[in-house]
């Protein structure tokens, strides 16, 4: 999502002028003494009114002065972009999807693109999602790479928060790999999805 304003926000009797940035599952300030973090799901109340945008939380209330923004900030609050959306699926895709052990996610995606290969890669796949749980893992993504179109996409799924599988050690792997990142995305509550693609001057 990434829609960022410079704007005052007030909070619990503080009133500070600094940047604020609506993520795909949080909206951040950060101005002066006063920093928020507030997730999505905690959110009680969003409303848009006179161009402030009004967030209620458990920790209170706030409020951001954004202008003609405010109501699209709250419109993508109150309606986030599915897992599919942020993901970019269309439904001419050919797939594949290995090591990915989140069923709900493989149904969605087969009911909605022309054909998706689960446990083997196809050649010429427009995205092949890849799910690993270690590093040693990694050392595949150039054969995956070979399996691409070339305007296609590898998505690699992973756990949050894993030691076994950083994030400094997928966006390395990739490079190796001749593959750029170019997005991230929460693909669940206990994983995140890298894309990574060929380079143009590589394709």
């Amino acid at each position: 999502m990434g829609a960022e304003a410079t704007c005052t926000a007030r909070f619990k009797g503080l009133a500070a002028t600094g940047k604020a940035r609506l993520e795909t599952e949080v909206l951040q300030f950060r101005g002066g003494d006063l920093k928020l973090s507030i997730p999505f799901r905690q959110m009680s109340k969003v409303t848009a009114r006179g161009g402030t945008l009004n967030v209620t939380f458990p920790d209170g209330a706030a409020s951001f002065d954004l202008g003609a923004a405010a109501p699209k900030w709250a419109d993508k609050i109150l309606h986030p972009p599915s897992r599919l959306q942020k993901i970019g699926v269309k439904p001419e895709w050919r797939a594949s999807a290995i090591g990915v052990a989140d069923t709900g996610f493989l149904k969605e995606l087969e009911a909605v693109i022309a054909l998706l290969s689960i446990g083997r890669v196809l050649a010429a796949s427009d995205a092949i999602f890849y799910g690993v749980s270690k590093e040693a893992e990694l050392s595949r993504l150039e054969k995956l790479k070979a399996s691409l179109k070339p305007d296609g996409a590898l998505w690699i799924v992973r756990p949050k928060g894993r030691p076994e599988i950083s994030e400094r050690a997928t966006l390395a792997a990739g490079k190796a790999a001749g593959l750029v990142d170019v997005k991230v995305v929460a693909f669940s509550a206990t994983h995140t999805a890298e894309k990574f693609i060929i380079p143009l001057s590589a394709r």
